[in-house]
């Protein structure tokens, strides 16, 4: 018997299937910065992200636009419901608005900001092979796109938000921080890392304080990079017109070329404008010169935004390397010129994969005291686990790049630099690995029953942060499947008792002034439920511990009557400093 189906999906009957729905919802953002143009017009591009009910706002599942204005105590209201849906189908309501209408409308900014930081978290998503998690207690990241008259933008883990600010620029028009892609995905990602890895805003490394910094530009610089329509325009002063197709001189195309007509190209045009000096960091960031002494011995670079160009700057490098070893499988269309699309393909294809493995790699960063050798080692190995023929060349790219700055995997550095497998013995005994999969009690209890081989310490207070099944879609289109589990160890001491760990108590440090020390490991399972890596930091290492503790007292920690006063405003406070120091 065939039964029959309304074609009302309102109707009684049968549940609508995956084929009956739209999967995906198109609409316009602002592919860069009102001040990044292409024939002297904004450059606009349309995203595509999963399709969900929109609210008012526009809110979804995981984003919520609130427009309130705390500077002038006004409130923006949003498009009313039925402006993104007609007939149950998505709609983008800003399709066929001109260029005056988008940016002289609230309502405009607001689905802006929307749409990039659902782009970002469907980047993290796909990257991941999973949902991912914010870092406070809820569901929903809230958005404010015009939260008041500053210039700065911040993610606030206590209010669950990012605040977009405003500020007249040069010409006394009105920035808006919320329109500018770099600053909303710089902002998104801070948001996102703090949910997949909460400890990296505690008191640690110079480079773990740099992380955030430098990471999040990372993400927002690759995903504009991502983009055709940005790599277009960057180039758009390289090409010429010939046989009816757009071609590149060869000799623009170089590594320095492509540096200079892409990265400082892209900084230059968008000006100083951007809050908390995010454009200044970006061209900053590209005209580095490679120094290992950076690092080590300059003062300048223990400063959190300066170390974070660095790591910037590195992954920056790789992309235009990259980038030129693909264009020399390109052919000529003529002699030394090449097709100018298939050039900006190659790009915007090497900055999404790079983009992909970078994120890709907080699965296999240590959860705590975070160094920028372990985030290598952390590159390496997710892509080596997803595409063991590394026929592009990426790894040994990220290497050269990372060592021109001194910067050596943490694990295997005379080898492939990737974390080392998992080598003593494991108890898998009464372990129920379906349990495993996402039961941190299972899996506390696989930690305690292998205490040893993890070489726990005893008298430290154990926790399991984090229990995630992962899949994700190899190039060869097998599935490749690993559960990720993370703990953390603390150990509170005062400084008195610092001495029994073969610790010196800094000069800063009060007397009896208590001090957490943190370890932990991330546990990578494959899909059988064995161990691959125990990826970690042992809470008792004296050496890591010891430059944590004067990092601390340099940086002005015991300054702060407790760790969570030093923490409170941490991205607000790291913003206004890199500002004022460009």
């Amino acid at each position: 018997m065939v039964q029959s189906r309304s074609d009302d999906p309102g109707a009684d009957g049968p549940e609508r299937t995956r084929g009956d729905r739209t999967l995906w919802r198109k609409l316009t953002i602002l592919a860069q910065d009102p001040n990044v143009t292409c024939k002297g017009q904004p450059i606009w591009s349309t995203v595509e992200l999963p399709c969900e009910p929109l609210e008012p706002g526009p809110c979804g599942a995981r984003i919520k636009v609130v427009d309130y204005d705390a500077t002038q105590d006004r409130f923006y209201h949003p498009l009313p419901k039925g402006k993104y849906e007609c007939n149950c189908e998505p709609v983008d309501p800003f399709v066929k608005a001109s260029t005056r209408e988008r940016l002289g409308n609230p309502n405009f900014h607001q689905q802006n900001a929307y749409a990039i930081a659902m782009r970002i978290l469907s980047r993290f998503e796909t990257a991941l092979g999973r949902r991912v998690n914010f870092g406070f207690h809820g569901h929903q990241l809230h958005i404010a796109p015009h939260a008041f008259a500053e210039a700065n933008a911040y993610y606030s883990r206590d209010s669950r938000s990012l605040c977009f600010g405003y500020f007249p620029g040069d010409d006394d028009q009105l920035v808006f921080t919320c329109l500018s892609h770099d600053v909303v995905a710089h902002e998104t990602t801070h948001a996102l890392l703090d949910g997949l890895r909460p400890r990296y805003i505690d008191p640690s490394s110079p480079d773990q304080a740099g992380f955030h910094e430098g990471f999040s530009d990372i993400v927002a610089l690759l995903s504009v990079l991502s983009d055709a329509r940005i790599v277009e325009a960057a180039l758009a002063s390289e090409d010429v017109m010939a046989e009816g197709r757009k071609l590149i001189a060869r000799k623009h195309l170089r590594p320095d070329s492509l540096k200079k007509s892409v990265l400082l190209g892209l900084a230059k045009s968008m000006g100083d404008k951007g809050p908390g000096g995010s454009i200044k960091a970006l061209r900053q960031s590209a005209e580095l010169k490679p120094d290992p002494a950076l690092l080590e011995t300059d003062v300048e670079f223990s400063k959190p935004h300066r170390r974070g160009e660095i790591l910037v700057a590195a992954i920056l490098n790789a992309f235009i390397k990259v980038w030129t070893d693909r264009i020399l499988g390109l052919g000529e269309i003529r002699k030394g010129y090449l097709d100018a699309k298939r050039v900006i393909d190659a790009g915007a294809t090497s900055a999404s994969h790079l983009l992909t493995i970078s994120i890709r790699a907080l699965d296999y960063a240590p959860p705590t005291d975070l160094h920028f050798g372990d985030y290598l080692s952390a590159l390496l190995t997710a892509d080596r686990e997803t595409v063991p023929d590394d026929s592009y060349g990426y790894r040994s790219i990220l290497r050269e790049c990372f060592a021109a700055w001194g910067i050596k995997p943490s694990s295997a550095p005379n080898g492939d630099g990737c974390w080392l497998a998992f080598g003593a013995p494991i108890d898998y005994g009464n372990i129920r690995f379906d349990s495993l999969q996402r039961d941190p009690d299972e899996a506390f209890r696989f930690i305690w029953q292998n205490a040893h081989a993890f070489n726990l310490a005893g008298d430290a207070y154990t926790q399991v942060t984090g229990v995630r099944p992962i899949a994700r879609v190899a190039p060869d289109g097998l599935v490749v499947r690993e559960t990720v589990v993370d703990f953390i160890q603390i150990l509170a001491l005062r400084s008195d008792e610092l001495a029994r760990l073969g610790l010196s108590k800094p000069p800063e440090m009060p007397e009896f002034r208590e001090v957490r020390l943190y370890g932990g490991a991330v546990l990578v399972l494959d899909e059988y439920g064995r161990l691959k890596f125990s990826i970690g930091n042992d809470v008792r290492n004296v050496e890591r511990q010891q430059r944590r503790l004067d990092h601390l007292a340099r940086s002005g920690f015991f300054d702060y009557p407790s760790e969570a006063a030093f923490s409170r405003g941490f991205f607000s406070r790291l913003h206004l400093d890199r500002a004022r120091a460009l």
